[in-house]
């Protein structure tokens, strides 16, 4: 059986067509996975974020404010998404979503989300597409409930995670790695505990040996409780908000890479999948597809 997948249909929610931000790829990306064959029992359904889950990696006067839909002006610009109660409504979902997902993990070793990695978000707001870090949030539900004492979050988005770095600087217990484009957003970057700031117009050889090259020693440094992977696919050569040249199957043996790392040494991984971005959304939703099925064939 393939690894349980996570999805909520909150997770699409209602913004104008002609946004930049490809919100139907969530959509397509859930009738992907089910035509592929990969979820042959059905998604299992997370729960909404709790406030007070929301609270334990953010700041409770920016919770409160998101859900009762009064974010300031400048902090709705920032995040770049129209507050509505759908926007909220799929943050707390998505959010729900990484949790569960963790929880499955690490029941069943791996289990991944249609959804999450919004690594732009801070403890004071969001920024960048992103409203809460789903990822921090579910480490700080895991650690408090006693599940885990350690993580490590591998985060391949072109974009550096900026909001998960902010969260959890000074965490010994939490080890933050981020594998991006140098050039990109956000301009202030800030420090994760191991920053891979990679050239514009970086293709697969180069990609894959520096990720492989730092990988497996983190890994056998650090050993954690849980591994975190944002398999973002805006590191593709096409993608429009991204400044590297992975192919498809760049970020193909990328997944599988992190996966078999991960799982070979016996330590539960639950994946989410970050940032992809253009106008056409079926190229996008089926480069996320290929973290479910590199999860699914590690699981064969």
């Amino acid at each position: 059986m393939p690894p349980p997948i996570v999805h909520h249909p909150a997770y699409t929610a209602d913004i104008p067509a002609e946004h930049r931000f490809p919100m139907q790829k969530y959509r397509r990306l859930a009738e992907i996975v089910v035509a592929d064959g990969l979820a042959p029992a059905g998604f299992v359904v997370p729960e909404p974020a709790t406030a007070a889950e929301l609270a334990l990696a953010h700041d409770r006067a920016y919770v409160n404010a998101v859900l009762s839909l009064s974010v300031p002006p400048a902090i709705e610009r920032e995040i770049g998404l129209p507050m509505n109660e759908t926007v909220v409504r799929r943050a707390r979902a998505a959010t729900g979503g990484t949790i569960l997902a963790a929880r499955l993990a690490l029941d069943e070793g791996l289990a991944c989300n249609t959804a999450g990695g919004s690594h732009h978000a801070r403890s004071d707001q969001g920024a960048g597409f992103c409203t809460f870090n789903d990822v921090a949030v579910a480490i700080r539900v895991l650690m408090r409930e006693g599940l885990i004492g350690t993580a490590l979050v591998v985060d391949c988005d072109v974009h550096q995670g900026d909001g998960t770095a902010e969260i959890f600087a000074g965490d010994a217990n939490v080890t933050t790695l981020s594998l991006h484009a140098e050039k990109n957003y956000p301009v202030r970057k800030r420090q994760s505990t191991l920053d891979i700031g990679l050239p514009d117009q970086t293709g697969d050889d180069a990609y894959l040996a520096a990720l492989d090259e730092i990988l497996a020693p983190l890994l056998d440094r650090t050993h954690p409780d849980i591994v975190f992977y944002n398999a973002g696919v805006d590191p593709h050569v096409d993608d429009r908000l991204g400044r590297l040249a992975l192919s498809d199957e760049g970020l193909r043996a990328r997944d599988r890479l992190v996966i078999g790392a991960v799982r070979g040494r016996g330590i539960p991984l639950a994946g989410v999948i970050g940032g992809g971005y253009g106008a056409d959304v079926e190229p996008i939703a089926r480069r996320h597809a290929l973290l479910h099925h590199a999860a699914a064939a590690f699981s064969a």
